[in-house]
């Protein structure tokens, strides 16, 4: 009885608004659960994310920190947003285990990938300079340049990178931010096809790209992410965070010596951060802050973002091809962003439905994991000039 007359108390004390504002934040909860388990997109995230949304938005949440009556009450993902969001802990230790997850190899065996993968970083500063146009536009939207800079490195498609320049710069809009950086990724298949295909001839999608797997020597596998470290560090020193977890966790891969440390960071280190990251990011899922004509536009920035990393990615490839004697598939470009695998695996399914075989997983695998690169030192040299220009 008591249990339904606090319940009951609890509504009562709320608008008719904050009551809509709650289902729809449950409603929207219930979608990305669904997106999760139904579609299977990106369930790792979407699932504890969309759970953490209606967790936090339910009447007096004790999830999250409160004041009830004048006094403060601690809430557990609160305290495990200071202590992983807050100081950027929680994305670097899932750098580490991505780090681990990544071959190499076949970027190593034809390194001029890496510049499709430069390429394809064009979507976040186009996105970037637009926020900044909408805020000196008549239209009631603010962002400022942190706010804009944040918003454009929705284009990296690599969620911690995003996470981790949303919180350097505390912009308020870190769960439209996230939500779309994380819900966009998921929809890598369904959003670059059609990007692909309008930018490319059937001629251009048939083309054929023989792969010949070049040697890579340990001791290369072993230098190049000590190299790219040291070289992202002096190119751009505030990426040295991002970069140095991502390229260490990929040294406990290639070092030899330490199989169980590189598994342990690949399995039991990325689950569990990315069991709490999902949940802890749900903090600023809380309706008041969320549904905002600000979120909406964020959505739609992320997605000209993705379109955009999308079409540099393409038409870098297609500039390529007119000077240089061996084609190269222009969906190859596409891989430059950073969802990886998801969008080699998109391009390689469209090789085949063009000509079954043609075989181009490798040198979109090349691509992508150089894009995981240059999406990270794209978030660095944000972190590096935005400050410079006030």
């Amino acid at each position: 009885m008591n249990f339904i007359e606090s319940l009951f108390g609890s509504l009562m004390g709320m608008t008719g608004g904050s009551v809509i504002k709650m289902l729809v934040m449950w409603a929207l909860g219930a979608l990305l659960i669904y997106l999760a388990i139904r579609h299977k997109m990106e369930p790792g995230l979407l699932l504890p994310m969309g759970f953490g949304a209606i967790l936090v938005n339910l009447p007096m949440s004790g999830a999250i920190t409160q004041v009830i009556h004048g006094l403060t009450e601690t809430g557990p993902l609160s305290v495990l947003f200071d202590a992983g969001i807050a100081n950027e802990l929680f994305p670097l230790l899932l750098f580490v285990g991505i780090g681990a997850m990544i071959d190499f190899g076949p970027l190593l065996s034809n390194p001029k990938l890496l510049l499709f993968g430069a390429a394809a970083q064009f979507g976040i500063f186009v996105t970037l300079l637009l926020a900044v146009a909408l805020d000196a536009s008549a239209l009631p939207i603010s962002f400022t340049l942190q706010d804009a800079a944040s918003v454009g490195i929705i284009g990296a498609a690599d969620g911690p990178t995003a996470i981790f320049v949303a919180n350097y710069y505390q912009t308020k809009y870190m769960g439209g931010i996230l939500v779309a950086a994380y819900s966009y990724m998921a929809l890598v298949p369904i959003i670059q096809p059609p990007c692909i295909r309008l930018l490319t001839t059937k001629k251009e999608r048939r083309i054929r790209m023989p792969y010949t797997a070049g040697r890579v020597t340990p001791i290369t596998r072993i230098l190049f992410p000590i190299i790219v470290t040291v070289v992202a560090g002096l190119v751009a020193p505030r990426s040295v965070g991002l970069v140095g977890f991502l390229m260490f966790g990929n040294l406990l891969r290639e070092c030899g010596v330490l199989g169980s440390l590189s598994d342990t960071a690949q399995n039991a280190l990325a689950n569990l951060i990315t069991i709490f990251l999902g949940l802890v990011v749900a903090t600023k899922l809380q309706a008041d802050s969320f549904l905002s004509i600000e979120t909406g536009v964020i959505l739609l920035l992320g997605l000209f973002a993705f379109i955009f990393d999308t079409f540099g990615g393409v038409l870098f490839a297609k500039l390529i091809n007119l000077f240089s004697k061996q084609k190269v598939n222009p969906m190859i470009g596409a891989c430059g962003i950073s969802a990886f695998p998801m969008s080699a695996r998109v391009v390689h399914k469209m090789g085949l439905e063009e000509d079954p075989q043609n075989f181009l997983l490798m040198h979109a695998a090349g691509v992508n994991v150089g894009g995981q690169i240059a999406s990270v030192i794209a978030g660095g040299l944000i972190l590096n000039l935005i400050p410079k220009l006030f």
